[in-house]
């Protein structure tokens, strides 16, 4: 079986990037976390569970969130000379 060659375009983010990306996902989901945990404070009714289930349940999501891992990027490539080559398939 023969061997394909590696792409800039196909390798993953780096290590910097990507943990910064995390942890941006990751403070997003809790700043929703702290809105909820201070509307609950001020709302009545079925606003206040939905808030509830929120402050409860975002921390779950907000940590499968931050360490999902991200597919190589693939597609269409233009190379040097204009040429499209396709990234990717496996049809060899």
């Amino acid at each position: 079986m023969k061997a394909q060659p590696q792409s800039v375009t196909t390798l993953v983010d780096s290590p910097g990037a990507d943990r910064r990306r995390r942890a941006i996902r990751y403070s997003v989901a809790m700043g929703i976390r702290m809105v909820c945990i201070i509307l609950m404070l001020f709302v009545q009714g079925w606003l206040l569970i939905v808030c509830a289930l929120g402050a409860i349940f975002l921390p779950y999501f907000a940590v499968i969130l931050a360490n999902a891992v991200t597919a190589p990027r693939q597609g269409l490539v233009e190379g040097p000379s204009g040429v499209v080559v396709r990234v990717g398939s496996s049809d060899e």
